[in-house]
């Protein structure tokens, strides 16, 4: 017999396979065929939650295959399990593919391959999904445009790559104890993390303990990646700590679903992180004294019971947005100068 978190697997590969060999008719029935009538979809900014398989497919993947009309998705991740709390989570990571033909979401079309990573949570309820929380990797596409319209990241921009242990298609049947262990690790890892600045130094955090000498975190686009605990520290943890240094502190207003499966763990939330920009530093920007909520939807493989390889996603349009700033719209300030585009306005202009 196949264990439910299985079976929760074979629920979503339907709907994978049919962003495989893209078929926008065949992903509507796959989705109706897999979904609750009354799924919700929370995506990055500028999507936000949508009602309904229909209005889904309409609003996100129609105009997108319009764009990408040879779109191809490929996972690299796909793991599920319970959470502490009993709700049945899957998880899917890795990254959608295509020749960008046309604007989408106004960015430039380059007419060459272009690269989009996403994480993708599903939640599933007596065997049908009924929440998926995702980001996509916009600003991935924005800078393989050339029309990344914000500051420089501090880590490395590049194709993020898959579990180098090339096992992240967790295969059943669910082990409960390893998968436990696995969430575990990471729940205490965060627990630790959390005591930095407020209880200590750097040395409050253990590091050593949880993480592998050779780890690599792999950041989202604007703030990109770094390799070991040093790499981690210098291109993300201190300039965002420096910024927001209450960050951890209002967890009781947040919600996490952490999930175990194998060596992999994870967690989504939405949001599932709360902080105050009370410093400069952090992405350039000014120290607004702005609380800002955060969406972060995190893999983490673990090897020889330490954190090897961690991928991390935050909705980075929805952070701007909060801070009043329209990312897309000074984007569209880019595309003036370009050839195909109005000038007074940036968008795409029929040929």
């Amino acid at each position: 017999m196949t264990d439910r978190h299985s079976a929760h697997k074979d629920l979503i590969a339907p709907v994978r396979a049919a962003m495989y060999d893209f078929d926008l008719a065949g992903l509507r029935a796959a989705l109706h065929a897999a979904c609750a009538p009354d799924v919700v979809f929370r995506l990055a900014f500028p999507f936000e939650s949508i009602a309904g398989v229909d209005a889904y497919v309409d609003a996100v993947f129609a105009p997108l295959a319009a764009g990408w009309p040879d779109l191809e998705r490929r996972d690299h991740i796909v793991m599920a399990g319970p959470t502490p709390e009993g709700a049945d989570w899957v998880g899917c990571g890795g990254y959608y593919t295509a020749t960008a033909t046309a604007p989408w979401l106004d960015i430039p079309a380059t007419g060459h391959i272009v690269h989009m990573r996403f994480h993708e949570f599903y939640r599933v309820v007596d065997g049908k999904i009924v929440e998926m929380q995702a980001l996509w990797d916009i600003p991935e596409v924005m800078m393989q445009a050339g029309a990344w319209p914000m500051v420089p990241s501090l880590g490395r921009e590049w194709h993020v790559p898959g579990p180098a242990s090339c096992d992240g298609l967790v295969p059943g049947p669910y082990d409960p104890q390893a998968s436990a262990a696995s969430c575990q690790h990471i729940i205490d890892m965060l627990a630790h993390l959390k005591k930095h600045p407020s209880q200590g130094g750097a040395e409050v955090m253990e590091m050593e303990r949880f993480w592998h000498p050779k780890m690599m975190w792999y950041g989202p686009s604007g703030i990109g990646s770094g390799r070991g605990i040093a790499g981690f520290r210098n291109w993300h943890q201190i300039p965002f700590l420096n910024g927001m240094p209450d960050r951890g502190q209002y967890v009781d207003e947040i919600v996490y679903h952490f999930f175990g499966d194998g060596n992999y763990a994870a967690v989504t939330g939405w949001p599932d992180m709360y902080q105050t920009i009370t410093q400069g530093g952090w992405l350039g920007l000014p120290p607004t004294h702005q609380r800002i909520e955060m969406r972060s939807l995190d893999f983490w493989r673990l090897e020889n019971g330490l954190i090897r390889e961690n991928w991390v996603m935050v909705d980075m349009l929805q952070m701007y947005d909060q801070l009043g700033v329209d990312v897309l719209a000074r984007m569209r300030e880019f595309n003036k100068a370009r050839s195909g585009f109005d000038p007074q306005t940036g968008r795409a202009v029929a040929a």
